[in-house]
């Protein structure tokens, strides 16, 4: 995700922008770099490509107080020390951009950007529109993707039947993942199912979409999902969401999505999850491959495994949506009166 400049002093806020960039890590990116540099700002003024080379975060997490060396001693240009920083984004309580402590939080955690990651709410407010700005230029919209029972189906190894255990001897290696369905994913103790027409969905809903993984399950299950669907991040790049980064307990919220909500869409299986975001919504049928899973929404019948079955590609659950999402992104860019920037994808 491409970012612009930061309210605060020039200088130290493109050590700020290349460090969301950076840590954002996303394969999908908005545009190439010749792209970008083509890319106007509202005053028509090319906007600079340059960014400020900053050392990796993790010498925060070696030294708690040294976040301000990272970005004050590094950086020639540094602002007087009569400036305010308005502290737009602190890591481990310090500020990202002059490493001074924040005592007070206040916006929102991006923890799976960085661990004890905040952004203030100005600085979301900004970042979000400058993106929308990029995304519109580059005909996007942003797709936020439930995992289980939208993209794919696991269960824990213990929880599969004796007319389940065939599936043992029929998983594709971990080694490469990019043809591969079935998983044993030993490291979870679980075997996982991806749904039929996924890695085509995923490839063409790229093209149309910044997209984002947003799972109630734990951070770890989201990684290792990830490296499933995604295995050379070029769809999600480090946009992988869990339970864990969340802002209410149970919820789903596009509070810690980096994209408009006017220009987001949302596949998942529970309505009920996403309480204050219905109108983004697009309820997903689920994918139940396993028998645990059809027991877990109270049918007791045999489940696709079982049967040696599966959901049709062309004409399954992934196929649908996906000629909706084409259908949606073309009224939205071409079939609109309104000016772009104020259109909104849930009208």
């Amino acid at each position: 995700m491409s970012l612009a400049e930061s309210p605060v002093h020039s200088s130290s806020s493109d050590d700020f922008t290349g460090f969301l960039e950076r840590a954002l890590g996303s394969g999908s990116s908005h545009s190439s770099p010749d792209e970008e540099a083509d890319y106007e700002s509202d005053d028509g003024s090319e906007r600079s490509t340059k960014r400020r080379k900053v050392e990796n975060l993790g010498s925060i997490d070696k030294t708690h107080g040294s976040t301000s060396q990272v970005f004050v001693e590094e950086n020639s240009e540094a602002s007087p020390k009569t400036d305010i920083c308005t502290h737009p984004g602190s890591v481990k309580d310090l500020c990202i951009v002059c490493g001074q402590r924040v005592d007070e939080k206040s916006g929102v955690p991006l923890g799976y950007i960085h661990k004890d990651f905040w952004l203030n709410n100005d600085e979301i407010d900004r970042v979000r529109s400058t993106d929308i700005k990029k995304s519109l230029h580059l005909k996007k919209l942003y797709l936020v993707l439930d995992l289980d029972h939208t993209l794919l189906n696991s269960t824990h190894l213990n929880h599969m039947t004796a007319e389940e255990e065939y599936l043992h001897s029929q998983t594709d290696s971990l080694q490469d993942v990019s043809n591969g369905s079935l998983f044993r994913v030993d490291v979870m103790h679980m075997m996982t199912k991806l749904r039929p027409f996924v890695r085509k969905f995923l490839k063409e809903a790229s093209e149309m979409f910044e997209m984002y993984i947003y799972t109630m399950g734990e951070r770890a299950y989201a990684l290792e999902m990830a490296k499933l669907l995604d295995p050379r991040k070029e769809y999600f790049g480090d946009r992988v969401i869990s339970r864990d980064d969340g802002t209410q307990k149970h919820q789903k919220g596009l509070d810690v999505v980096l994209g408009q909500e006017s220009a987001a869409l949302i596949l998942d299986d529970t309505e009920n999850a996403w309480t204050k975001h219905k109108d983004n919504l697009i309820l997903m049928e689920r994918y139940h491959f396993f028998r645990s899973s059809c027991h877990q929404f109270g049918f007791h019948c045999k489940s696709l495994s079982e049967l040696k079955s599966d959901e049709s590609e062309p004409e399954g659950a992934l196929a649908t949506v996906l000629e909706v999402l084409k259908r949606t992104h073309n009224m939205f860019f071409y079939e609109s009166k309104d000016n772009l920037i104020d259109r909104d994808v849930r009208c």
